[in-house]
């Protein structure tokens, strides 16, 4: 397990914005997101949009950033997820995970 604000793992890093579609607010899906990316050593963020979906940025090593991504096509109890977006990007040097 990796401390919320420990330095980035050693080897590559990859950046993905995640778009997750359905009944994906008021279902925990942000807080659930935050513990997983934390225990898996994954930085970025997680927010509810005014559309109904929820945004998320994940940036870490490869294979922790896709068991994110992987989660998201569930999500927490109660979810129902439609849809999921993946967008790779540049690395932005994110700091720990956060709720915004």
């Amino acid at each position: 397990m990796t401390s919320p604000g420990a330095a980035p793992p050693p080897g590559p890093v990859v950046r993905r914005r995640v778009l997750v579609e359905g009944r994906v607010q008021g279902v925990w899906f942000r807080q659930t997101c935050r513990e997983r990316a934390r225990a898996v050593g994954v930085r970025g963020w997680v927010r509810n949009l005014a559309d109904g979906r929820v945004e998320a940025v994940f940036e870490g090593a490869p294979s922790a950033v896709e068991a994110m991504i992987a989660w998201c096509r569930t999500g927490p109890p109660g979810a129902v997820v439609t849809g999921v977006e993946v967008r790779e990007e540049p690395g932005g040097g994110e700091a720990g995970f956060r709720v915004r």
